[in-house]
């Protein structure tokens, strides 16, 4: 019986806002009105900036550092501070609506619940900000470990927290090389998770983990 899942966060946990709208409104309320065609493009920019540098945000001074760098890589024509502040504005997360109440229910299995992700040390700041931090045992980040998903150092810092063997613990996620593949090379059983579409061998919902856990 399993007695440990581990969780991806974004697009399995948690999902979050189209930001470049949200940026195009900031900036305007800021007194920097910019066209919603230019705040596609800094975010486009900004993402691709953030993915190739997220794991260098390892706490919460570095993160600042990393976020400065973030806004600058935009390219946008206003003062630094004001991109930064907008940016940060812009990024609204948010916990999809199974997400809760499956974490309460496998927690009363009295299954332990550790959230392993590629991110940055805020993801701790998204799940608490989303009311997720309370039913979970523990949050691991790449950069905070120094391996990202697929690497299977992350996923043994992982069951050092859970306290659990690979064969007791799963590992929940939406993409399957870095979720999938790396749980596996891991030795852990591995559950895709496809919110949109239909792929075969995947659930749908986390509630689907219930019934499974159980069994």
């Amino acid at each position: 019986m399993v007695r440990a899942i581990l969780l991806d966060a974004l697009g399995t946990l948690i999902g979050f806002e189209p930001p470049a709208p949200h940026l195009h409104g900031e900036l305007r309320r800021r007194g920097y009105p910019v066209p919603l065609a230019e705040a596609e493009r800094a975010i486009r920019a900004e993402i691709a900036y953030y993915r190739a540098h997220l794991d260098e945000g390892r706490d919460r001074e570095s993160l600042h550092e990393l976020r400065v760098r973030c806004a600058r890589a935009m390219g946008l024509d206003v003062p630094e501070p004001v991109a930064l502040d907008a940016l940060l504005a812009s990024l609204r997360f948010f916990a999809y609506p199974d997400s809760a109440p499956t974490l309460i229910a496998l927690r009363k299995r009295g299954i332990r619940l550790v959230v392993v992700s590629n991110w940055d040390w805020s993801l701790h700041e998204r799940l608490a900000e989303t009311g997720l931090t309370p039913l979970l045992d523990g949050a691991l980040t790449s950069a905070e470990v120094g391996a990202a998903k697929p690497d299977p150092a992350i996923f043994a810092a992982a069951l050092e927290l859970t306290g659990t063997t690979p064969e007791q613990t799963w590992h929940v996620g939406d993409t399957p090389a870095a979720d999938v593949d790396g749980a596996r090379a891991a030795g852990i059983t591995p559950v895709l998770i496809a919110r949109d579409a239909d792929v075969p061998g995947a659930v749908r919902s986390l509630a689907e983990l219930i019934p499974l856990a159980a069994t």
